[in-house]
């Protein structure tokens, strides 16, 4: 799970999981399109959402096809994201934006 977090701080590795997520298949080229940043700092920024499992490739001859997993995030959201459901909403009582 850490290794998700990490991956997903990055604001470069969310823009590339929702272009991903819009549409799968893309390369490196695609998914770099629009972005600020050359092909090499895409490359890094996919070998870091692959060693999360965040991103599944495959060759397509000579290309290499990049496709969102989406089952570490929804592992996330089932295992940790769920947990704060049952905070009682009682527990903010008094809570104002601001206080130190």
């Amino acid at each position: 799970m850490t290794d998700t977090f990490a991956a997903l701080s990055d604001p470069t590795r969310r823009q590339i999981l929702d272009r991903l997520k819009d549409g799968g298949g893309l390369t490196v080229s695609e998914i770099g399109r629009e972005l600020p940043i050359t092909r090499q700092a895409v490359s890094k920024h996919l070998a870091v959402l692959e060693s999360a499992e965040l991103v599944a490739s495959m060759r397509d001859g000579r290309c290499k096809r990049h496709y969102l997993n989406p089952m570490p995030l929804a592992k996330l959201a089932k295992r940790w994201l769920s947990s704060f459901d049952e905070v009682p909403l009682g527990a903010l009582e008094g809570f104002r934006a601001g206080r130190g």
